[in-house]
């Protein structure tokens, strides 16, 4: 029995004097508000402390009406947002119930209700970027409605204009939502690992604050509390975090009808992850190329540091032509990838790129490993010829360019070598395979996002996997990470017992454009024993 349940069975056990007491209570210590929490957890996160809280976990929870409630009666600038403006429609109609009817609400260009000097903006931000026509204009309330269909850069972005000029007024974001469906929402367990990564070193419990600060690269670091925390030159002030959950069972005028029981009848897989709290595995879309499972089992393998005796083989360069564009570098030994390593585009200096991008990737290189650079966007080239001017081997990737490479045992041909790089990766992801798979990936949401974002289809002239334009227009962003780690994995030597079983099916691979003869398998033991690197 839930905690509205249980209160709702003591309620009814009391006589009708009783009741009328707690209700003359209850009138007097909420008169003075337009909207009233249900008891439980809705009130638990209506009276909750934390500047960032995420709200929900399951269907039915009253997520939609914290938002309004909140903004109705203890903010001044509110905004509550959707990802699809096409999703307001809910909003609105509740927005006017609580309100009373239409008086201050308009619609159009934008909805928006003024009441008593209180001003609820609503929008939406249905393509990454959109969320940027909010710059300048702070709230000091946000509430994120289905916030995890919002993209980890949306949410941080609008983060930064949570603010007032109101000394006595406070500032919070909610993001009130349900599971992620999809790998794009999978950043919200990152930001509130401690309370629903299970793998978490210090776990929190519902409710409890933990305090973090976030570094210019959008990395988190919790810190002890509320205090301000030297980094670098700069003094940064914490912002407090929570996680509260709630379900059908904790909404009274949801509790005793037969809403449950319709959540019952979905089908699965989307009956499992909306009642999993975070804990179940999204579905994977149609046509996706590289499964979800895969690449979270390749996270589970991953360790802190490499193999012993591993060598760093290979870096898969993604290349920023500056601003809003990181530069992200894939770093692999072997099958491992150490957490990648991202420099913003904006910290990248015009005039000097090429060369400063040379010396970012020589300062990470060890082993004389081999660079793989991407030349599709046009940015590599100047990086490509410092990098052969300091005697460093590299190797430039154009994903569409043909290739004679195949799928595993010589069935699939492809179409570009992009798709081969993708698939290759998927056939090195299966665990289905003898021995397993020899991957390992630092947990990184963004990462798994990347890697789960393309499609694939079977053509006449072999497997393709989705094109790059096509799919950053459809994700509305760059899957930089996610290529530079398929690029690491497709160029240079791979030394596990996978790599060279394939490798002794093969007469020989490309490499540069010329073919390149392979050893077997005794042969590749026999060269390393000498001490030679291929």
């Amino acid at each position: 029995m839930g905690a509205l349940e249980d209160m709702l069975a003591k309620i009814e056990r009391m006589d009708p004097k009783q009741v009328a007491a707690l209700a003359k209570v209850t009138h007097e210590q909420t008169k003075h508000m337009v909207w009233v929490p249900n008891p439980g957890p809705q009130t638990d996160a209506y009276n909750c402390k934390a500047d960032i809280l995420l709200y929900g976990g399951e269907p039915g929870g009253g997520k939609t009406n914290l938002l309004i409630g909140l903004a109705m009666n203890c903010h001044q600038r509110s905004l509550i947002m959707r990802r699809q403006y096409t999703d307001l429609g809910r909003i609105v109609e509740d927005l006017k119930k609580v309100n009373g009817g239409d008086k201050g609400f308009v619609g159009a260009p934008y909805p928006k209700l003024t009441r008593e000097g209180k001003v609820i903006d609503l929008r939406a931000a249905a393509r990454a970027g959109d969320e940027q026509h909010m710059m300048g204009d702070r709230h000091d309330f946000i509430g994120l409605d289905e916030g995890t269909h919002f993209t980890y850069e949306q949410v941080r972005f609008l983060l930064g204009w949570l603010g007032t000029t109101d000394p006595k007024q406070r500032t919070r974001m909610v993001i009130a939502t349900n599971p992620p469906l999809t790998a794009e929402g999978l950043w919200a367990i990152q930001m509130f690992a401690p309370w629903l990564d299970e793998r978490h070193p210090n776990p929190a419990r519902t409710g409890e604050l933990r305090w973090f600060i976030t570094d210019d690269e959008g990395n988190d670091r919790e810190v002890s509390g509320p205090s301000p925390v030297a980094v670098g030159a700069k003094l940064m002030v914490p912002m407090s975090r929570t996680y509260i959950p709630a379900s059908v069972r904790d909404n009274p005028f949801l509790a005793r009808t037969d809403y449950e029981s319709k959540l019952d009848s979905m089908t699965e897989p989307y009956r499992s992850i909306l009642m999993g709290h975070f804990k179940t595995i999204m579905k994977d879309q149609e046509g996706q190329c590289i499964p979800t499972a895969w690449i979270r089992a390749a996270q589970q393998r991953w360790t802190s540091k490499p193999p012993d005796g591993v060598p760093m083989c290979a870096i898969g360069v993604d290349c920023s032509g500056g601003g809003e564009d990181p530069l992200i570098l894939a770093i692999r030994h072997d099958g491992w990838f150490d957490r990648l390593i991202e420099v913003r585009g904006k910290d990248l200096p015009q005039e000097s790129i090429g060369s400063t991008t040379a010396g970012i990737i020589i300062s990470h290189r060890r082993d004389r490993a081999l660079v793989v650079l991407d030349m599709g966007g046009g940015y590599g080239g100047s990086a490509y010829e410092h990098l052969k001017g300091n005697d460093v081997e590299v190797r430039g990737y154009r994903g569409a360019e043909g290739t004679e490479r195949r799928s595993r045992e010589g069935k699939s041909r492809f179409t570009n070598k992009r798709s081969a790089a993708y698939w290759l990766f998927r056939e090195a992801l299966d665990p289905g395979q003898p021995g397993g798979s020899p991957i390992a990936l630092p947990d990184d949401p963004v990462l798994v996002a990347d890697l789960t974002g393309p499609t694939f289809e079977p053509t006449p002239n072999g497997i393709k996997v989705e094109p790059k334009e096509k799919l950053c227009e459809r994700l509305g962003r760059s899957t930089d990470r996610g290529d530079a780690v398929v690029m690491a994995w497709h160029e240079g030597p791979r030394e596990s017992s996978h790599a060279l079983e394939w490798l002794e099916q093969k007469p020989f691979r490309r490499r540069g454009g010329m073919p390149q003869i392979v050893l077997s398998k005794a042969g590749v033991q026999a060269q390393r024993r000498a001490g030679v690197r291929r």
